[in-house]
């Protein structure tokens, strides 16, 4: 046995006492942190997230992706072969229904209507030498008829004034067949004359130019576009919805899209068209929907992308609640034979009653049936059942909830007595 010196007291006991002492504290520490998981039920705000009924919009909408189009547009093209030799405007440009909007080089088809005018004068011409011969025929074959008459005639010359007569009168007619062909030919070839000057067919913006200057088009092969003339006061909202929701769409249901860089603007419309014959990419089956929106201020463009919301149900300043707080709520208590007590009908108007888990004043949860309506992925609509201000659960809380992951739940109660 070690001796210590007189007068100096011993320090073996202390290293013992540090470490119960440290002990201790660290036990103490993880009683206080594991107490709300262990035991949390006597106190239901450190086991559950909570969340406030509040006053506010909800929307249940079908989201689409979709593209801006003029709902009115016409692409402008060539009816006749030649060159190009002057185009009059540009992207942009404001024109009205007749305004020219360019030229190709008509010298063919102008000599083609100043050879057809000049024939058609040459056969005007004949027809009044044949009119002449017919005039001249009729009066023969009068006189031939008195004369013969009395007598005074044969009847061979009657016969041959007669033949005379009618032979004149056939070659006036065909005359005339010619003179209305040529005339026809003539009504073509002014057609043509005038298609080289190129004219806007309605009033609007020339949205894109195809053609270029100095080109050389060629009906006989395919009708060359020059350019496209659309009316940007109304635009046409082009989306794809899949088949998933297409079911939920219905005709002159509201609808409004944002844009990009529009810093969140709506522009409202109604759906107008729903067609029946889907896309098909990549084995998605998508349909299209349109409606239309007015464009008056210009700010909508063509092929702008419009990130479209098809509004199902909405209401507006109603008390509404997470979705998550739906699922929070006791099951249904069974009868005493064992079965499920039947569960209430839906209310009017597309409402159904759910049981939630409330927060009372004495810092205890109530299990209360309510009843609700217009929901989203987000919110729903409280139509009775709760009071602004109440606070519904809507979840466990993150040490809970991390407790109940690990399998660490324990039967709740009071602490153990030591």
């Amino acid at each position: 046995m070690t001796s210590t010196p007189a007068g100096r007291p011993a320090r073996g006991w202390k290293r013992p006492v540090l470490i119960l002492v440290g002990f201790a504290v660290l036990v103490g520490g993880g009683a206080a942190l594991a107490w709300p998981m262990l035991f949390g039920r006597n106190n239901p705000t450190a086991t559950y997230q909570f969340a406030t009924v509040a006053r506010g919009d909800i929307e249940d909408v079908v989201t689409a992706t979709g593209t801006l189009q003029p709902r009115e547009y016409v692409d402008v093209g060539a009816q006749v072969s030649g060159q190009l030799k002057k185009i009059h405007v540009e992207v942009g440009s404001m024109v009205e229904a007749g305004d020219l909007l360019g030229e190709i080089d008509s010298t063919v088809y102008l000599s083609k209507v100043d050879a057809a005018r000049a024939q058609l004068r040459n056969l005007r011409a004949q027809l009044k030498e044949r009119e002449a011969q017919v005039a001249l025929a009729q009066i023969q074959f009068k006189r031939q008829t008195a004369l013969m008459a009395e007598d005074a005639t044969t009847t061979e010359t009657l016969q041959t004034a007669d033949a005379t007569l009618k032979s004149a009168e056939a070659q006036l007619e065909a005359l005339r067949a010619q003179i209305e062909q040529y005339e026809s030919t003539l009504r073509g070839d002014e057609a043509n004359l005038q298609y080289a000057r190129i004219m806007s067919p309605m009033s609007g913006t020339v949205v894109s130019v195809t053609a270029r200057q100095g080109q050389t088009l060629n009906t006989n092969q395919s009708a060359p576009t020059i350019l496209r003339v659309a009316d940007l006061s109304t635009m046409t909202v082009q989306t794809q919805v899949s088949e998933a929701d297409v079911s939920r769409l219905r005709l002159g249901m509201a609808a409004y899209f944002t844009t990009l860089g529009s810093k969140g603007k709506r522009w409202y419309g109604k759906l107008t068209k729903i067609e029946p014959t889907p896309t098909v990419t990549n084995n998605v089956v998508l349909y299209n929907a349109l409606f239309d929106v007015p464009n008056d201020d210009g700010q909508l463009m063509t092929q702008m992308t419009a990130q479209v919301f098809f509004v199902v149900a909405e209401a507006k300043d109603v008390l509404q609640i997470p979705v998550a707080a739906l699922n929070q709520g006791g099951r249904p208590q069974r009868r005493a034979d064992g079965a499920s007590p039947p569960t209430r009908p839906a209310g009017a108007g597309g409402t159904r009653r759910v049981t939630v888990k409330v927060l009372k004043a004495d810092n205890t949860l109530e299990d209360r049936q309510i009843e609700v309506g217009v929901s989203n992925r987000v919110q729903t609509q409280v139509v009775s059942g709760l009071e602004e201000g109440e606070q519904v659960v809507s979840g466990l809380a993150a040490a809970a909830a991390a407790n109940s992951a690990a399998g660490g739940n324990r039967p709740a109660g009071p602490p153990p007595r030591l």
